[in-house]
């Protein structure tokens, strides 16, 4: 369908040179209500007619704003020829919310162009995604396989239990960490390499605890496992962020969380069959070989997805960025003199990789959006590492389990993870859907109609991603409430008694695992230009009290007894909801005036180029 005609404007105000009109974004239609809704009320600082010009040089250098994650300079036009380009107010607010991360292609553009977001098809995104969620699944396996081995280590190193859960705790706090660094690496330098390294790191790691037989070298070696395997998730998040729309993202996220959360499930029960019958040391050999097989098929496979590097796929991969099979991507390379304008700008931008790209994404903390929302889901996150990191010394002892029955104990705990991720990318796709369908019937727009980008960022993104929260929160409270009884009542000490509390741990890992998968997509929704660095923030956050809450569970349980610890867990989960509930009604409103600032912010850059 194609977009009604823009008013007339006077002859001063029509740009001259149309490659440069294009250099500096296409003006959104003037005269559909909603875009001037959002220019009158969400950029109060824009507000200006469209027979009111701006003159800037084409080869004004921009900054996209720190809080990105990014800081770089970008050439804009033709470098050789100088030349002066008028554009209007609008087409300034659709340059300041390109910049502040709406991603969607402009109505104005074909259904051709609408497509070519990203040039992959359907199964190309697919693959790509399995090969970053065969990455990711190194962080939770990693974790997990260690859990039915602490008894056996706890022997060998004769050290008491609750000492050798503190390596748990390390690993929690670097995997919390440790993407802060490679984050904002892989939103400068690229998914590819970035991939490379951190697994070249977790190799190294695996092969140290191999050989490991003291507390000191297994603490050291956790850390280095953790700093390599952590940022698995965030630069895979990075990647899917690459290539897919927000209409599209939460299906993708749901098969990314539920492909990697097979090491969750699967990871306990090879721990236990490891260490029943080769030892703990056999675990990390294990680990070794699964990891190099990982990282071929990265070097082989995967391409760089990075926007400023690659474009929306159509721009050729040289160097580290290629990999070694191109067959499969190829065919969408067009050659460099081919190449648009507009996917040139994009690869023009040339981001610095500085201490300041490593801080930048902490700037998200300041966000009262984000902030509300990070900190529910490590709250959520921490009960549901202490319920698993704290399954071993509960069950162990009170059902007299060998190390093989612990690791098959933790199977409903990771088959929750997996269909909880599942079935949460089919929920969050039905729910953009909806809210969709019912922001089109309210404002007028055709199904058939395409939404830009001004569209998107007044569409209701917090209310998309949370629409069936409310009922998730509810079963995982009643679940962790019940769960301390069922580990704490004589009634249940006998062995068909286990039943009740695995049911519990099922519930509470479908949950919990649901709502990590929405709050993850609402964090590259927020920041789909620096998603790696969203995603890291969200570990760093939900890591850190985690590992809090796994070094002080066995002593809270010690002191105040399971069933009393895990009430007070629930009834912090009902003290807590309310943030939900502030960033289900003002979490527009806080997005809009991150977008009014960051447009005000790149209007006084632009003001300062004026000639």
């Amino acid at each position: 369908m194609e977009a009604p005609p823009s008013p007339k404007r006077p002859p001063s105000a029509i740009p001259s040179d149309s490659d440069s009109r294009k250099e500096l974004g296409r003006a959104v239609s003037a005269d559909t209500s909603k875009a001037t809704r959002l220019q009158t009320e969400q950029v109060p600082t824009l507000r200006a007619s469209n027979e009111s010009t701006r003159k800037i040089k084409t080869n004004t250098r921009v900054t996209i704003p720190p809080a990105y994650g990014a800081s770089h300079n970008s050439p804009i036009g033709n470098t050789q020829e100088k030349k002066s380009v008028d554009y209007s107010a609008s087409q300034a607010v659709e340059i300041a919310l390109s910049e502040a991360g709406c991603d969607e292609p402009v109505s104005e553009k074909t259904d051709s162009q609408q497509e070519l977001y990203h040039a992959f098809s359907r199964r190309e995104k697919r693959l790509m995604v399995w090969i970053v969620s065969f990455a990711g699944l190194f962080s939770p396996l990693s974790s997990n396989i260690y859990f039915p081995a602490l008894g056996a280590i706890s022997s060998h190193v004769q050290t008491e239990i609750a000492m050798i859960s503190l390596t748990v705790t390390v690993y929690m706090a670097v995997q919390g960490v440790a993407p802060s660094f490679w984050g904002p690496l892989s939103d400068t330098r690229g998914r590819r390499i970035t991939f490379i390294c951190t697994f070249g790191v977790y190799l190294i790691a695996n092969l140290g605890l191999a050989f490991s037989d003291d507390f000191a070298s297994l603490m050291a070696f956790r850390a280095i496992q953790a700093a390599g395997s952590a940022a698995t998730i965030s630069v895979g998040a990075g990647v899917i962020g690459d290539i897919t729309t927000a209409k599209e993202r939460g299906g993708y996220m749901g098969s990314f969380g539920g492909i990697r959360m097979l090491g969750q499930s699967i990871g306990p029960v090879i721990g236990g069959i490891i260490t029943e019958f080769f030892g703990f040391h056999a675990i990390f050999w294990f680990l070794v070989v699964l990891g190099f097989i990982s990282l071929v098929i990265i070097v082989l496979f995967l391409p760089e997805t990075l926007r400023h590097i690659a474009g929306n796929g159509t721009i050729p991969l040289r160097g580290i960025h290629r990999p070694v099979v191109t067959r499969h991507i190829s065919k969408h390379w067009k050659r460099p003199d081919a190449v648009s304008s507009e996917e040139g700008n994009i690869t023009n931008l040339t981001p610095k990789f500085t201490l300041g790209s490593i801080l930048s994404p902490l700037r998200f903390l300041f966000e009262k959006d984000v902030f509300v929302t990070l900190l529910f889901g490590a709250f959520v996150y921490t009960i549901w590492s202490v319920v698993t990191s704290s399954t071993t010394a509960l069950f162990q002892p009170r059902y007299q389990l060998s190390n093989l029955k612990v690791g098959l104990i933790f199977l409903p705990n990771g088959a929750a993870c997996v269909s909880g991720s599942y079935f949460a990318g089919k929920i969050l796709d039905r729910d953009y859907r909806h809210v969709e369908s019912a922001y089109r019937a309210s404002n007028g727009i055709p199904l058939e109609t395409p939404l830009n980008r001004k569209h998107l960022s007044d569409l209701p993104l917090s209310r998309a991603r949370l629409r069936s929260f409310w009922y998730l929160i509810v079963l995982f409270v009643f679940a962790v409430a019940g769960y301390g009884y069922s580990l704490s009542s004589p009634l249940l000490a006998s062995r068909p008694g286990i039943a009740l509390p695995l049911v519990l741990q099922f519930v509470i890992a479908i949950t919990a695992t649901a709502i990590f998968t929405q709050n993850s997509a609402l964090m590259v929704d927020l920041y789909p230009g620096a998603s790696a660095s969203a995603t890291a923030v969200n570990n760093l956050v939900r890591c850190s009290l985690g590992a809090v809450g796994v070094a002080g569970v066995q002593f809270i349980i010690d002191k105040i007894g399971v069933e009393a610890a895990f009430l007070i867990f629930a009834i912090v989960t009902i003290a807590l909801t309310p943030l939900m509930c502030l960033q289900w009604k003002y979490g527009e409103v806080w997005r809009a005036e991150r977008i009014a600032r960051l447009a005000r912010r790149e209007q006084k850059q632009v003001t300062g180029a004026q000639v």
